[in-house]
């Protein structure tokens, strides 16, 4: 897994928001990028109260979750010995456990605790390097979500393995979008799309007398270059890449694996593409299409590249159940 790339410029996901009628568009800046709700609604005024309360949601969870700040529950947890409890937000908490749970369904492919494998394979301007033996071991005996021990009646985690470099950026903005559309739920509103930074889309009920949001998957070296349309009604698709020259680190091996460019997942909610999204860069094809037949409501989009060849070979991977002219490959 690799830490996910905070570019907003990089649009995995897009809607063509004017192509729906009596839309309103409003946006927020948080996590490094540009949540954005899109309302059909009559009143404008009501959807933006609505849209500005979701955007609430937003900052109260980035306060809980981001890893840059010193007050957060994931700074704290990060400085936390060994089997000492840490009483938690229930968002934190959710969001671990989201994590823990997309962790096992992935056999370790996906891994919010792999900071200190990602240090070990980069220098301090972010340029790979090789590291020790040692450094690489100490790494991998502190890596690994089946390190976090928590006890939901209280609202707890410890660690088994003190310290680890947790990291929620591969699902705290799908995490927040679901959180967002339950605020839009709370004020009535249900014809929305929601995204965060156009890596993690997610669409509540389609707009009046359409089929659903129109979404496109983008390629990225070439925005304008569809790989699949979808109608999105109450589900999610996201979006993860890999800048050229930057390792993705795999956490069942600890090692860099190369041959991916891009990945998407859709499903149900906004976390478990996040996730999955980020999970699918580092499982082989194999293993995303075998994720997808143990899970019949997943489908995800590959585009492998061929590590030995000199033209950068890339093949586009379907896996999972599409309907019938989604994919324009």
């Amino acid at each position: 897994m690799t830490d996910k790339p905070q570019q907003p410029q990089t649009q995995f996901v897009r809607s063509d928001g004017a192509a729906v009628p009596d839309v309103h568009r409003f946006s927020h800046q948080a996590m490094a990028t540009t949540f954005e709700v899109l309302v059909q609604y009559e009143d404008r005024l009501y959807a933006q109260q609505a849209a500005e309360a979701a955007f609430e949601e937003v900052d109260r969870i980035e306060g809980a979750l981001s890893r840059y700040l010193e007050t957060s529950d994931v700074t704290q947890i990060n400085h936390l010995p060994a089997q000492t409890p840490l009483h938690v937000t229930l968002d934190t908490f959710e969001c671990l456990r989201i994590s823990a749970q997309i962790h096992a369904q992935t056999h370790g492919a996906f891994d919010i605790t792999v900071g200190f494998l990602i240090d070990c394979w980069r220098d301090k301007d972010k340029k790979p390097r090789t590291p020790s033996a040692e450094e690489l071991q100490f790494a991998r005996e502190h890596t690994g979500t089946d390190l976090i021990v928590f006890d939901e009646p209280t609202c707890a985690v410890a660690l088994l393995a003190s310290p680890m470099r947790i990291d929620l950026g591969g699902v705290g903005k799908g995490y927040a979008v679901d959180r967002m559309a339950e605020m839009l739920r709370e004020w009535s509103v249900d014809r929305a799309l929601i995204h965060g930074g156009f890596s993690s889309v997610l669409a509540l009920d389609a707009p009046a007398e359409m089929e659903g949001w129109p979404v496109t998957l983008s390629y990225p070296k070439d925005r304008s270059r569809t790989l699949a349309r979808v109608q999105l009604v109450r589900a999610s698709v996201s979006g993860s890449g890999v800048e050229k020259g930057r390792h993705i680190i795999d956490p069942r091996t600890g090692r860099p694996v190369a041959g991916k460019l891009a990945a998407w997942s859709l499903a149900s909610d906004a976390a478990s593409t996040d996730a999955l999204s980020t999970a699918f860069m580092v499982m082989t094809p194999d293993e995303a299409g075998e994720y997808c037949r143990e899970y019949p409501s997943v489908r995800g989009l590959l585009i492998t590249q061929r590590a030995d060849a000199a033209d950068e070979t890339e093949q586009i991977v379907p896996v999972g159940k599409w309907k019938a002219g989604e994919l324009a490959i």
